[in-house]
């Protein structure tokens, strides 16, 4: 397979070479990737090999002749963010990870919780939830002008009472890029817990669970990873991991002993028994492939053509991009003051492009400071090309 380099940020052969390995791209312009990207062959064929293992001798039995395979996928999964196996939970979703951590924290009345202006919906619900059930507070903290949270208001609203930092790394409705490490070092002076969402940005942003000072990282594998859907993993750190009793327990995240149990040591203590073998083994085979390509240089290509993108749809009359932030990602929001977006999706989709609408109600808190109800969204990825980015601008334009 390609591995791309710096000097390849604007296509050539390694591009072609990975859009060879990615059957959607003979078919479709994708811009959904934030949504759930194109997989690329190696995933396809890794998960149909197994099911078909689990056709031929049954499903425990095709586990247990890749058993050391499967034993493998947590240090697979800990070489993107920096972790250490032990520290890795496979999951379903990131929702599932944020989830699993979040309601095993000791929260109680009188706690607080900080939290960013363009904050995922679900994660507002279940924050709202522990306001409600437990008593709890929640804060939202000031963006800064520039879009991102205000560090200085967060130092200030800090204190002892604070139990979580919750905060999206990259939000769904545009192309900000929260300052993870800059809030990790303020927030490492607290007695509070880093909790970041990471759906988005893992596979297309470098990370280092470390080096930004979280405690625990919530990840996807159909966005950016190019995994299969209803895959993704939890990172935890250890010393946050044994303060920390899941809500949901089973025979494999736990032991019964006499009248009690006993907690797996490790992250694993998050997992449930049953899981699709195949999409997990197809999640692993994401994770090594993306490192095959190079996480460093694929985030450049990823960026710099999200920036090109931004800077030919600004040039077209009655388009607006939409996105904030000092630092941006992949993803790509704006709107026409002519055609409104589910119907601009619609046109887009006619010619053959993805893309999907951001609403209001997935970061209800920051499009009503900015008085957005909706746009489109187009999320690039390595495989694309500047060729796509035109055709997409053509049919805005046109609309």
């Amino acid at each position: 397979m390609a591995t791309l380099d710096d000097e390849d940020l604007a296509g050539g052969e390694l591009v072609a070479a990975l859009r060879a390995d990615t059957a959607g791209c003979a078919n479709v312009v994708h811009f959904n990737n934030a949504g759930s990207a194109l997989p690329p062959k190696p995933v396809v064929e890794r998960v149909i090999r197994h099911l078909r293992s689990e056709e031929a001798v049954g499903g425990y039995e095709a586990a247990g002749a890749v058993a050391e395979e499967l034993a493998a996928v947590h240090g697979d999964l800990a070489a993107l963010v920096g972790a250490d196996p032990a520290e890795i939970a496979v999951v379903d979703s990131a929702t599932r990870a944020w989830l699993a951590v979040f309601t095993a924290l000791p929260l109680s009345a009188g706690d607080r919780i900080l939290t960013s202006v363009p904050e995922y919906s679900s994660n507002i619900i279940a924050m709202r939830s522990a306001a409600e059930s437990r008593g709890v507070r929640v804060d939202v903290v000031p963006s800064a002008e520039s879009g991102e949270i205000c560090t200085d208001s967060l130092r200030a609203m800090l204190g002892e009472d604070v139990r979580v930092v919750a905060v999206t790394h990259a939000p769904t409705n545009g192309g900000l890029l929260q300052p993870l490490a800059e809030i990790g070092r303020i927030v490492a002076d607290s007695p509070a817990v880093f909790l970041v969402d990471a759906c988005q940005s893992v596979g297309q942003v470098p990370i280092d669970i470390a080096a930004v000072g979280a405690d625990a990282l919530a990840v996807t594998g159909r966005k950016y990873l190019r995994a299969p859907r209803g895959t993704g993993f939890l990172a935890v750190r250890r010393g946050l991991l044994e303060q920390l009793t899941p809500v949901h327990l089973d025979l494999h995240s736990a032991t019964a002993e006499g009248s009690g149990f006993r907690l797996r040591e490790d992250a694993k203590r998050f997992e449930l028994w049953e899981r699709d073998v195949a999409a997990v083994l197809g999640l692993a085979e994401a994770a090594r492939y993306y490192r095959r390509v190079g996480i460093g240089p694929a985030h450049r290509r990823i960026t710099a053509l999200a920036e090109h993108l931004r800077g030919e749809l600004d040039g077209i009359p009655g388009a607006e991009v939409t996105d904030l932030g000092t630092e941006r990602s992949g993803i790509v929001a704006f709107r026409s003051d002519r055609v409104a977006a589910p119907d601009l999706q619609a046109r887009l989709r006619e010619a053959g492009i993805n893309t999907t609408v951001s609403r209001a109600p997935s970061t209800p808190w920051d499009m009503q400071r900015r008085g957005l109800d909706e746009m489109v969204r187009a999320s690039v990825h390595y495989y694309n090309t500047r060729a796509e980015l035109d055709r997409l601008c053509e049919v805005v334009a046109a609309a």
